[in-house]
């Protein structure tokens, strides 16, 4: 994918209530326009589409479900999935398996995941990218995904790990830093992109040279999709912020000539009160010589 204003990213979140699923919906859209809310007690009740156009970027679908383990048995699984399909009218480019790095990966999420195997084929994990939301926690603790995985990855995420390829990201929905809001969703794009590079390929490397040069070519192909992904993620928010620092200036501007022009007032009272102040003193000393003149002449006179 490449990027274009007229390219179209539909991408399903799918996950345990509580993971933060809406969180992460609005994140990758910028804004809170899915309901979020961090009681276990509620949720998604049914799939909802938000869609947000990235100024000089591409269209982001963003589709939310219910609680991947509140689904209520295959059928309603089935008719869910049908759902998303049908809201994503040019195709599902990924689907996000949404974790929480907070919680230890449940017996009831690897049931619910199988469940999807078992519905959908092995093939589905060819679209499956798994986010792990939480990362605050683990910032806090100084601590990468990576390192988290090695920690404390039980057997059966691994092996789901394994059949999506190992496609991971962390998110931390909880930041104010709009860069790294930016990075994340570019990180998520790039993940995606790397996803459907390898469906349209699909070859075997012929022996350990080419295994080798292949993957350092992912490596480089990787770092340059996640700039231009950044890159562009970046620019759809610089006329937003282009406007606000010219609004910014322009006040300035003006708060700078009303303070000049109080400036040049005060001045002017200030040379008028002067020039009087002369004035009052020039008559003080006028004054003054005729009353000593008029001692004068009256001595004279005695």
């Amino acid at each position: 994918m490449g990027g274009s204003q007229n390219e179209v990213y539909s991408i399903v979140l799918l996950g345990k209530k509580g993971n933060g699923k809406s969180s992460t919906g609005n994140s990758l859209l910028g804004k809170r326009l899915f309901k979020s809310n961090a009681n276990f007690g509620s949720g998604t009740a049914a799939c909802e589409l938000q869609t947000i156009k990235l100024k000089n970027g591409p269209i982001l679908n963003i589709i939310d479900t219910p609680g991947l383990c509140d689904m209520g048995g295959d059928e309603k699984t089935e008719k869910e999935f049908a759902k998303c399909i049908d809201m994503a009218k040019e195709g599902i480019n990924a689907i996000v398996l949404v974790l929480s790095a907070r919680f230890r990966f449940s017996q009831e999420e690897k049931y619910a995941i199988e469940t999807l195997f078992e519905l959908f084929g092995g093939k589905i994990t060819d679209y499956m990218i798994l986010l792990f939301t939480g990362g605050d926690n683990l910032a806090k603790n100084e601590e990468t995904l990576d390192e988290y995985l090695g920690r404390d990855c039980p057997q059966p995420l691994k092996e789901i790990l394994e059949k999506c390829g190992n496609r991971c990201v962390l998110f931390d929905n909880r930041t104010k830093d709009s860069r790294k809001k930016r990075k994340q969703l570019a990180e998520l794009l790039v993940l995606v992109d790397e996803k459907e590079m390898k469906l349209r390929t699909n070859r075997v490397p012929d022996d350990a040279n080419s295994s080798k040069h292949e993957e350092q070519s992912a490596i480089m192909m990787y770092q340059k999709q996640l700039m231009r992904m950044t890159n562009m993620i970046e620019s759809s928010n610089m006329s937003e912020v282009t406007r606000k620092l010219e609004l910014q200036v322009a006040e300035e501007c003006e708060a700078r000539l009303k303070a000049e022009a109080a400036a040049k007032d005060a001045y002017k009272q200030s040379e008028e009160l002067r020039k009087m102040s002369d004035a009052l003193q020039k008559a003080h000393r006028q004054l003054e010589k005729l009353r000593t003149e008029a001692t004068n002449n009256i001595c004279h006179i005695l």
